[in-house]
């Protein structure tokens, strides 16, 4: 055994595989009860110092489940840029998440072998959680997995949001090594400022923050605005009896398109959603009929697509723009971009990872989910041409407007992951600038009515897509049916994709009418069901 490990047979018997559990480390890491993942942790604490010493930079992880409840709890790996662990390192993590004891120092001898890893490195591993009851905990074992490897050291960072850790990782391996969260702050709220030219946002802005860990941090970050530039009234704070992602936060009011719990909406007034760990964000608010009006990931991305292209419209500057979306985003934000924008649109499979990677292609790319989890991308050469027609005597005034205001909307956004408090100050900037209402962004363009719903199935491996999952494979014949299905309703579109953690397919629908796109769900689950090996009460 390499001296590296001597340690770990001894710590690991702390942590021991709980029998025929089995889990996969997927885009948003591990994910599961809490109480059964002690083991993945410390595991996890390994596989991150391994990973520090191969990249010979620090490494993050976040002890968080994001918006799964608060008895779950997940652990994800940050890569030294600050973006997600990269894909050919996820089955490292599912290997040793899942082998027995015995053979857990053998499986890191493999990996350090297969990555020709030089184990005399030292190795940095950034920590951080969510206010789960059980991330204390769990956040402990993954310390000791780092400490138990020689020449590793853990910095611990205690509460954060996942963004905020991301980005912590990122500067320290530029070579800020003293970082702290106030860096944070300083850096958001200082790009705001100077966006908005210090002229005060007239009217308030209530953010629901999942009672989560967005709630203490979404403070912080408005102190450091200031009040009175722009006021943030915080709901949902995890006080009193109010329990993390329940009955609140982004994803709640996403698939149920209502208000989150306890809060007492006004007509016109401007709202939005955190999750549990505070990297998405949707808006929303009530028109004069206090009909609910929903403002997702489709329109917080058409919004910055405008925002951009108008830019460098005036800036003259040419780049290639372009917007990453899924299977899920609705049918007319998708028209909206490509034929009113006139901008590039790739759909990818679901998943942020895969997002990210399609918008780092672009010049600037924007992805979002429908979900509220996105950011925007650029490439190096952008902010130098942008700089070079700032700098440029030849540059008329408008021009050299533009090019500043664009790089400095640039620098108000979190490239590394999605961030709902530096997105939120994004969308504040520009509905500030356009004189907006909720409203008026509302009405770039109407979205078509749609439905999310899910069928319970003894297998969702049965289930094989193609096409960025809008097509299915198999079971054979299922895509056809569901073809002549969706050719009965005006305007209809439908896909169904297996779930990444629960046995169950997901159904998304939209149609010309709600009517329309519920019947059109309902007929497509029970095909699912009927086909996919449905289990429980059919579908009605």
């Amino acid at each position: 055994m390499d001296a590296t490990f001597e340690k770990v047979p001894t710590s690991s018997e702390k942590f021991v595989k709980p029998e025929k559990l089995s889990m996969a480390y997927g885009t948003a890491g591990f994910r599961g009860n809490a109480d059964l993942m002690d083991h993945i942790f410390f595991r996890m604490g390994l596989l991150a110092t391994l990973r520090s010493k191969f990249t010979k930079a620090a490494i993050g992880v976040m002890v968080t489940a994001s918006h799964n409840p608060e008895c779950d709890n997940g652990v994800k790996l940050i890569d030294p840029e600050g973006e997600m662990l990269v894909a050919h390192w996820e089955k490292y993590a599912t290997m040793i998440g899942n082998c027995d004891n015995n053979e857990l120092v053998s499986l890191l001898q493999k990996i350090a072998t297969d990555e020709n890893i030089d184990l005399s490195c030292s190795a940095k591993v950034l920590v951080a959680k969510d206010t789960r009851p059980s991330s204390v905990r769990l956040c402990a074992a993954t310390q000791e997995g780092v400490e138990c490897l020689s020449g590793a050291s853990v910095k611990d960072f205690g509460l954060l949001t996942t963004p905020q850790l991301h980005y912590i990782v990122a500067e320290y391996n530029r070579g800020n090594i003293d970082v702290q969260e106030d860096d944070y702050y300083k850096k958001y709220s200082k790009s705001f400022l100077k966006l908005i030219n210090n002229v005060p946002v007239t009217s308030a802005v209530t953010v629901d923050c999942a009672n989560g860990v967005g709630a203490p941090k979404l403070r912080r970050l408005s102190e450091a605005i200031g009040p009175t530039v722009l006021d943030i009234v915080v709901h949902n704070e995890g006080t009193g009896s109010g329990r993390l992602n329940e009955k609140c936060g982004a994803d709640y009011v996403k698939v149920g398109q209502c208000a989150p719990q306890g809060l007492n909406m006004e007509p016109f007034h401007r709202y939005g959603s955190f999750d549990g760990d505070a990297d998405r964000l949707v808006y929303y608010t009530l028109d004069s009929d206090c009909n609910f009006v929903l403002l997702d990931g489709d329109k917080i991305a058409g919004l910055f697509a405008l925002y951009i292209k108008d830019l460098l419209n005036q800036s003259g500057v040419t780049l290639q723009l372009g917007v990453v979306q899924t299977a899920y985003a609705n049918g007319s934000s998708n028209s909206y971009l490509e034929k009113q924008l006139g901008v590039e649109v790739k759909c990818v499979p679901t998943g942020v990872k895969h997002l990210h990677h399609a918008a780092k292609d672009f010049d600037i790319g924007v992805y979002f989910e429908a979900n509220g989890h996105g950011t925007v991308c650029w490439k190096p050469c952008t902010l130098e041409r942008l700089n070079d027609v700032a700098t440029n005597a030849d540059s008329t005034q408008q021009m050299k407007d533009a090019a500043n205001k664009l790089l400095t909307f640039l620098d108000v956004i979190n490239p590394t992951v999605g961030d709902a408090m530096s997105d939120m100050l994004a969308v504040e900037a520009i509905l500030h600038e356009k004189e907006w209402t909720a409203r008026d962004w509302s009405k770039i363009y109407t979205e078509l009515p749609n439905r999310q719903r899910k069928v319970k199935v003894a297998d969702r491996t049965v289930i094989t897509t193609a096409d960025a999952e809008r097509r299915v494979t198999t079971p054979t014949g299922l895509q056809k049916l569901i073809d002549e299905t969706v050719l009965k309703f005006p305007k209809g579109r439908s896909f169904v994709r297996p779930s990444g953690t629960e046995d169950v397919v997901r159904v998304y629908a939209e149609s010309d009418t709600q009517e329309h796109t519920d019947e059109l769900a309902s007929l497509v689950c029970q095909l699912v069901y009927d086909h996919a090996g449905g289990v429980g009460d059919k579908p009605m």
